[in-house]
């Protein structure tokens, strides 16, 4: 119950269909128990009577109802349906909302696969229970009940049958349904493998195919796949048992009702048309059982992914949002001094190892700071904690003095604009991918983001510029192309502070040159922080600090790096012997 709590709110909006349903619904259901009675009418008073005017008229209020139900039955199923995929669409909306507000250790805690098996599957699973319900949990009743009414009105005495049939059936539903659930939470589980594999295989099609190892990923994809298969199968087989048990119970009360009705029929107790209004009485019940049977299996699967969903919808971000106080807002003019006092830092699952340990710096205002260190060093882990990516397990990280934890989300995100070393394009235009903090800006500012990041040199080369569509992440690029798109996005809203995390590692060293120089040329002041692990990019900065396993132990530009650091003189002298920095593909 707690789970389907969370997913109530989502319900706003769509009361409306969602009350005239059920009331529908209702209408069907009075309606098809008054067809029993008919015929009941039409056999002893019309028939046995021979009494042809009672046939007609009974029979043509038969059809009046009849056409009643059709309407109702219809209604009801256009008004469900619409409030159900109303519900979806909601449900959809709120996991879509919550999983954007995660931070990015909740998001480590979570696989791409399972997030988009909830998005898809799970919700039209619970949409579908929502549509169900919908019709169901009034016409299961409502028909069960009214059967049973109508069936004792007709024969007291026969309807001590029902004291019989309906525990066994409830006991069977009962037993079923706790087997079941389980088993579907395993089918869900078996969906996350199978998105898993397919979104690995999607994204990395490439390297599958350059190290040969299609044949090896087609088997992974027929293990998961075999075992979603044999899940489901197991799942669907264990609810079907229900339904032959059901239609033997319904046949044996109908030979029953047939054995006990003769015998009375022949004593003068009962007509022939009460019996066949019984019978019609006891089949309306036993197949609302059924549909009941139904949706009990059904919404074993339908529970299952309540819980997933619920699950994502319960999680609460790590990151606690920042204090509204006026007192720790940032200064009108944001000036960009970024300092770390004794930060240190653990990843969750991580065993507590830190990954930065006792960091302290200060990056001033217009300054460019690099961090150099051998890969695993820490260097992007201390970049994303100046956006607030994570939070400091020790210590604080400011922005002009203010503590980034106090600074609202999106004001902080406004001054610190961040290039990553694999930039995520979307699928729209390449202008649209540059402009994707700021959608209004115009194009001039797109086009002088796009020159300082030396990305007007290839766009100007394409079929429709700056309109050009790149493709799903970015596809048609190259890696050095992506990288400059990801500068040139992160460049246009002018933060106070730009942080390049390693994101000219695929870009050749005279390219890299140009948009150093045009980074120094910009006319407005702007702290940077340069991740690299090449020494042509950090040699012009103002302040290179060197990490070596987490911790910060050197500082100083590159003249005096290389007279007082063994490490970073270790770095310099063995991409020296190398030839200095490798060039990668543009």
């Amino acid at each position: 119950m707690r789970a389907l709590r969370q997913l109530l709110p989502c319900l706003r909006g769509h009361w409306l269909p969602i009350l005239i349903a059920p009331l529908l619904m209702t209408g069907e259901v009075v309606l098809d128990l008054l067809q029993p009675r008919f015929v009941q009418h039409i056999i002893d008073q019309g028939i046995g009577q021979s009494d042809l005017a009672t046939v007609t008229h009974t029979a043509f209020f038969m059809l009046a109802a009849a056409v009643g139900g059709l309407v109702c039955g219809g209604g009801c199923g256009f008004f469900a349906v619409r409030a159900g995929l109303g519900f979806g669409a909601s449900l959809r909306r709120s996991v879509f909302h919550k999983v954007q507000s995660l931070s990015f250790a909740d998001l480590d805690r979570l696989e791409t696969g399972p997030l988009i098996t909830r998005l898809t599957s799970d919700v039209n699973q619970v949409q579908d229970m929502a549509v169900m319900l919908l019709r169901g949990m009034v016409r299961t009743p409502l028909l069960l009940v009214g059967s049973i009414v109508m069936a004792v009105l007709t024969s007291p005495r026969l309807s001590l049958l029902f004291l019989v049939i309906i525990p066994i059936l409830v006991t069977a539903l009962v037993i079923i349904s706790r087997k079941t659930f389980p088993l579907y939470r395993q089918v869900q589980q078996g969906l996350d493998d199978v998105n898993t594999v397919l979104q690995e295989n999607l994204a990395g099609s490439r390297v599958v195919k350059a190290f040969a190892r299609a044949g090896h990923e087609s088997e992974r994809f027929a293990r998961v796949n075999h075992t979603l298969v044999r899940r489901t199968v197991e799942a669907i087989r264990t609810g079907a048992r229900l339904q032959p048990f059901m239609m033997l119970t319904l046949n044996v009360g109908i030979v029953a009702v047939l054995w006990a009705g003769a015998h009375r029929v022949r004593t003068g107790d009962l007509q022939v048309g009460e019996i066949v209004a019984f019978i019609n009485y006891l089949m309306h019940a036993l197949m609302s059982l059924a549909f009941f049977s139904f949706m009990v299996v059904q919404m074993s699967r339908a529970h299952a992914s309540v819980r997933r969903i619920a699950e994502i919808l319960e999680a609460r971000p790590s990151l606690k949002p920042a204090s509204a106080s006026p007192s720790r807002a940032l200064p009108p003019r944001v000036e960009g001094r970024v300092a770390f006092e004794n930060v240190s830092f653990s990843y969750a699952g991580e065993g507590g190892n830190p990954v930065l340990k006792n960091i302290s710096f200060t990056a001033g205002p217009g300054q460019t700071v690099a961090i150099l260190g051998a890969t695993g060093s820490g260097k992007s882990t201390l970049a994303h904690l100046i956006p607030r990516f994570y939070d400091a397990t020790e210590g604080r990280v400011t922005l002009d003095g203010v503590d980034v934890r106090n600074i609202p989300e999106a004001d902080l995100h406004r001054h610190v604009g961040i290039a990553l070393q694999e930039p995520v394009l979307f699928g729209s235009t390449v202008g649209e991918n540059i402009a994707f903090a700021r959608p209004d800006a115009p194009p001039e500012l797109v086009a002088d983001a796009a020159r300082t990041a030396q990305a007007d040199t290839f766009i100007s080369h394409m079929p429709e510029g700056y309109a050009t569509a790149v493709g799903q992440r970015g596809v048609t690029l190259s890696g050095g192309q992506k990288q400059r798109l990801g500068i040139a996005r992160a460049l246009l809203p002018r933060p106070a502070v730009l942080i390049l995390d390693d994101s000219t590692s695929a870009v050749d060293l005279r390219t890299e040159s140009l948009i150093r120089d045009a980074l120094s040329a910009q006319d407005f002041c702007q702290t940077r922080i340069i991740i690299a692990q090449r020494i042509s990019t950090v040699v012009d900065a103002d302040r290179i600090l060197v990490l070596d396993e987490g911790q910060l132990v050197a500082a100083g530009t590159h003249a005096t790096l290389l007279e007082t650091s063994p490490v970073y003189r270790e770095i310099y002298q063995s991409q020296i012997e190398k030839g200095a920095t490798p060039h990668e593909g543009e």
